[in-house]
């Protein structure tokens, strides 16, 4: 019995699995959409991958006359791909491939028996087929049997996996967390002896993975394997390295506990998870002991400078570099007001945070883990005294656009002077009245920026 919930994707495939049988070739639904199929997971927008015996040229032959649309940018690796009935599919020839030690890309050799495909797959949740037209499971590694037990195999020894292409040893912890597997004893411990492996492995393709586990809904399972089996060692050393010794008189908070537990915690969007992971990276550098005991000064600074390295090193974005080290530099803001949110303090989170406001707040939400319920309820408290201030002040004030009473053309239209360092400290006096004092209007900003000038002038 067939679930209701494939039927739509069946019946996108099936024309094409006729038209290959037809032509005397097998067609297979493989990849993502058979695990989660099994997994009972959501199929909405699933890939849909398929295999064949056919060869790429075959393949061109009998789906090209009749797809709305084809492209073969994969030809070389035996994959083409086809759009149909508004869907998009990727076709390829079973596989054979294995990688040379120093390459970063396959040998690619082609096969026709869907058994020797499959046990290339990465690991056996993924290595089971559904044969088409009319489905019929092929599992030769029982992918079924460790998808309901919850464990986590590779098809071949997973020496021989993970030597064909490293990143898999990244994608294990995707899988450990995301699905709730628990690693084979023998796939940890190949992990951790083979993790120098991931230097052949791109930082684009590293960086993706990683950004693949922090949105999983609770990565913690996948990040302690990256630290445990040392393959975090290799693409992001400043994590284990937040696995301080801990004091026996001057006790603290193990850092990278903390730093996992805050990223957990987090809603699943990729740059708030990732300025979690890294909120904290400055902590070992600056770490110091006094008569109060164990202190972290200026952390928050160092640490951004540690994460703008580290993510330009794995090749992330220009945007996504500085929104994270922006969301770390900031993080301990939330708690330099001590004394409760005046108007002041409320104008000025919102100027330093700007498009980010929300996410930070995350962030300093999440950034409380303690286990003293007292603590915990007033850190609560705060924050949501921080929210009900700016929503007041936002309904008072444009305070999420914060700028000078003044602009540039107005301050030397009225001093008669011309562009210079003057325009920008009259800019400079005026938004610091602003963020003190609110709103001041054109007639108060014209007087204090008279005052000003005569006292810079004299």
């Amino acid at each position: 019995m067939i679930p209701e919930r494939i039927r739509p994707t069946l019946e996108v495939v099936r024309p094409v699995a006729e038209r290959f049988a037809a032509e005397g070739h097998s067609l297979y639904l493989v990849g993502g959409i058979v695990r989660d199929l099994l997994a009972g997971r959501p199929l909405d927008d699933a890939d849909i991958d398929l295999t064949t015996d056919a060869l790429p040229g075959t393949i061109k032959s009998i789906v090209g006359p009749w797809a709305d649309a084809m492209w073969t940018q994969g030809e070389r690796f035996g994959t083409i791909g086809v759009k149909i009935g508004g869907r998009e599919l990727e076709i390829t020839t079973h596989r054979g491939e294995a990688y040379s030690p120093d390459s970063r890309k396959p040998d690619v050799t082609f096969s026709d028996n869907i058994e020797i495909d499959l046990s290339r797959r990465d690991f056996t949740v993924n290595a089971m087929a559904l044969r088409l037209p009319d489905p019929e499971l092929v599992d030769p590694y029982d992918g079924f049997g460790d998808l309901t037990s919850g464990r986590l195999r590779t098809p071949l020894a997973p020496a021989e996996s993970f030597s064909d292409d490293p990143l898999r040893m990244m994608r294990a912890a995707r899988f450990i967390a995301g699905y709730g597997l628990e690693p084979d004893r023998d796939l940890v411990r190949t992990a951790a002896e083979l993790e120098d492996r991931l230097s052949i492995v791109s930082a684009e393709r590293i960086r993706d993975e990683l950004d693949k586990l922090l949105v999983v809904d609770d990565p913690t399972a996948g990040l302690w394997f990256l630290v445990d089996t040392g393959l975090a060692d290799e693409f992001l050393p400043e994590l284990p390295a937040m696995r301080l010794e801990q004091d026996p008189i001057h006790h603290h908070k193990d850092v990278l506990a903390h730093t996992i537990a805050v990223t957990a915690k987090t809603e699943p969007d990729r740059i708030v998870r990732l300025s979690a992971l890294l909120h904290d990276v400055g902590k070992p550098k600056t770490r110091a002991i006094g008569p109060k005991g164990v202190s972290f000064h200026h952390h928050e600074m160092v640490g951004a400078r540690m994460a703008h390295d580290r993510m330009q090193a794995l090749r992330y974005s220009k945007d996504d570099i500085k929104d994270v080290t922006k969301l770390v530099r900031l993080h301990l803001r939330f708690h330099t007001y001590q004394m409760g949110w005046t108007d002041s303090a409320v104008r000025r989170f919102v100027r330093d945070a700007g498009d980010l406001r929300d996410e930070l707040i995350e962030l300093t939400r999440c950034d409380c883990t303690t286990r003293n319920e007292k603590k915990a309820r007033a850190l609560s408290r705060r924050m949501d005294e921080l929210v009900e201030r700016i929503a007041e002040l936002e309904a008072a004030e444009e305070i999420a656009s914060i700028r000078p009473d003044l602009d540039g053309d107005q301050i030397m239209a009225h001093l008669d002077i011309g562009p210079g360092k003057a325009v920008g400290e009259a800019l400079d006096l005026l938004l610091e009245a602003r963020l003190e004092e609110g709103p001041l209007g054109a007639e108060e900003a014209y007087r204090r920026l008279d005052t000003w000038w005569a006292e810079r002038e004299a």
